[in-house]
């Protein structure tokens, strides 16, 4: 069986996938019934549940499909017993050419728990630098 960190390596790394895939189910996938995500537009609450998770994705796919690139450029894991935060940047440029120099990256952070022996996303916090 693989270690914890390559466990949630191989998580993080299919979600990435299915986001850039415009794959719903494949997104939500190894989350928490009662995630917490902090994202990128109000509200400055977040966001809780699957539910309203599942409803911030389809307008996200419809504006990537124009174009939009979405990388995942690196990705750190720091795992527990129980608990796991990871922390990543990913490509996520607009429709059209690639920006000279590259658009800021999105920067992406999970909080992760383990539940069964299964890790699952409990948080996740979306954001771009500011200037």
């Amino acid at each position: 069986m693989p270690d914890d960190e390559t466990q949630i390596r191989t998580l993080i790394t299919r979600w990435a996938d299915a986001v850039r895939r415009g794959d719903l189910e494949g997104v939500l996938a190894g989350h928490a019934e009662d995630l917490v995500l902090y994202y990128v537009p109000p509200p400055d609450g977040g966001f809780r549940g699957l539910a309203a998770y599942r409803a911030l994705w389809p307008p996200f796919f419809a504006w990537q499909s124009q174009g939009a690139r979405f990388d995942l450029d690196t990705l750190d894991v720091t795992a527990g017993a129980q608990v796991a935060f990871a922390h990543a940047l990913v490509r996520c440029d607009p429709p059209g050419d690639p920006a000279e120099p590259p658009a800021p990256r999105l920067r992406l952070t999970f909080g992760l728990r383990k539940e069964r022996g299964r890790w699952l996303i409990a948080h996740e916090h979306h954001s771009f630098p500011h200037d």
